[in-house]
């Protein structure tokens, strides 16, 4: 079982991993800054540095993360392909449960589309239920119905069963969640919030970089 902000930092890396390449393995203080992160995250937290690296401690003890040697700062990977023993299309599915919490197949596609290319709703489904069913231990299971709302929610199990959580009318964008009108609106929202998420997170790669390409150069001088 993982806490909350075990598998908050665990859905980083492989966030991480996938969407900023450049800067992955991550330091300590990126990954506090993605466990904070307030968009695609839900629900929002802020964990103290200090709480961060408890939560990797925890993860590299389950060799679930993995720290890289070398370098004046600590570096650190996730290793859950490994670990669990699963594809890469049911990590990318467990990342975002477990940034964004219980959502559709329909939401998790849109959501998941910097993670990984699902062909449909009908493929995240049948991930889903492979999840579901994994002989080694169900990793993830689905939820009930909420009213308004044509698809059933999905969570992970890594920290447990999910709490039951209060039933909230959902907005007509979001409950076709990818069938029609109010379908495509909503996946029009996520695309320009996933490119709007990818430009600071581009911002502050260089910004990184031209930061240490800095401090060689006056190391050098």
């Amino acid at each position: 079982m993982l806490s909350s902000i075990e598998a908050r930092a665990l859905g980083v890396l492989v966030e991480k991993q996938r969407t900023v390449p450049d800067t992955y393995p991550m330091s300590l203080n990126a990954l506090a800054a993605g466990c904070n992160q307030k968009n695609n995250r839900h629900p929002v937290m802020a964990a103290a540095e200090s709480e961060v690296q408890a939560a990797v401690d925890r993860l590299k003890s389950l060799n679930l993360a993995v720290e890289s040697s070398g370098g004046r700062v600590a570096r650190y990977a996730h290793n859950i392909e490994r670990v669990l023993q699963i594809p890469e299309h049911a990590v990318a599915l467990l990342a975002v449960l477990m940034l964004r919490g219980p959502q559709t197949p329909g939401e998790l596609r849109i959501n998941g589309e910097r993670l990984y290319r699902f062909a449909g709703i009908p493929a995240v489904e049948t991930f889903l239920r492979e999840l579901a069913e994994r002989p080694a231990g169900a990793l993830a299971a689905e939820l009930p119905r909420q009213p308004g709302s044509r698809e059933n929610r999905w969570a992970h199990l890594l920290c447990g069963a999910p709490p039951q959580e209060p039933v909230a009318a959902a907005p007509a964008a979001t409950l076709d969640s990818g069938h029609g009108p109010a379908g495509e609106l909503a996946a029009l929202r996520a695309d320009l919030a996933r490119v709007e998420a990818e430009v600071r997170e581009l911002r502050a790669s260089v910004a990184r970089l031209s930061e240490e390409l800095g401090t060689r150069r006056k190391t050098e001088s």
